[in-house]
């Protein structure tokens, strides 16, 4: 059985209102630029088949949206902060800011290694769950470039249950053959046992505005692969595009 969750970056009401055709339990993971705001939309969340809401914290656009070595450094430390001491899930995006502020790449060069080093810590000292969303490399030459640009941590999921890896794998973004997600899926159970989640999708455009919604068909059999490499959990984006047919079709492998 897998568990079948789904992300929401832009948790309007509007968006909020799909949670109606979830019909089985799920966890929301929930963007948001604050503990504060991210607290106050779970408050106005009354679905209790939403048994998990993880906190997506993202930064400005100015700042690097998403959390790397080359985001600004103070709201690195702004984040972490206000997380310090607590116990509620935590999902770290971690992308390169080049489509929301390449000037960062200059103006960051000199934090990088701090920056890379102030993530690393976080994760190592945070007291709850932390989800790691990476990019899906294409073999291990590659992912090891990510773990030089500190978009990888592969050390920390073997060392402790609380960190868990989401490898991003949308098929409406890249032409992934099959075999070789097939490959990645095996590769990924294997070092990280039960830590290993995968993203599908994309339906709902993102930040980008320009992301294309994936075919009924090709989400059925990434579910189908997924099941058969015996993943746990299955995050869907976004919970904003979710239309009755893919949700009967999410329902029926969140049973199997």
């Amino acid at each position: 059985m897998m568990n079948i969750s789904f992300f929401e970056e832009f948790p309007s009401r509007q968006n909020l209102e799909k949670l109606t055709l979830v019909s089985w339990p799920s966890k929301l993971y929930l963007a948001a630029r604050s503990l504060r705001e991210f607290t106050a939309v779970v408050g106005r969340i009354k679905r209790k088949n939403i048994r998990t809401f993880i906190y997506w914290p993202v930064l400005e656009r100015k700042e690097g949206y998403w959390i790397s070595p080359f985001s600004q450094r103070k709201a690195l430390k702004r984040i972490f902060r206000e997380l310090g001491g607590r116990r509620i899930p935590v999902m770290l995006d971690l992308e390169l800011p080049t489509t929301q502020n390449p000037l960062l790449y200059l103006t960051q060069a000199f934090s990088f290694i701090a920056n890379k080093r102030l993530i690393r810590q976080f994760i190592q000292n945070y007291r709850g769950a932390i989800y790691l969303a990476e990019y899906y490399p294409e073999g291990k030459w590659k992912e090891r470039m990510l773990q030089f640009l500190g978009l990888h941590y592969p050390s920390f999921p073997r060392a402790s249950p609380s960190v868990k890896i989401i490898k991003m794998l949308y098929h409406s973004l890249h032409p992934f053959k099959e075999e070789f997600v097939k490959q990645e899926l095996k590769r990924g159970r294997s070092e990280h046992q039960k830590n290993f989640l995968v993203a599908y999708g994309t339906m709902g455009t993102g930040i980008q505005r320009t992301e294309p919604n994936i075919t009924f068909e090709q989400l059925a059999r990434d579910l189908q692969l997924a099941q058969q490499a015996g993943i746990g959990e299955v995050i869907i984006y976004r919970l904003g595009g979710l239309q009755t047919r893919y949700a009967t079709c999410l329902q029926k492998f969140s049973r199997k």
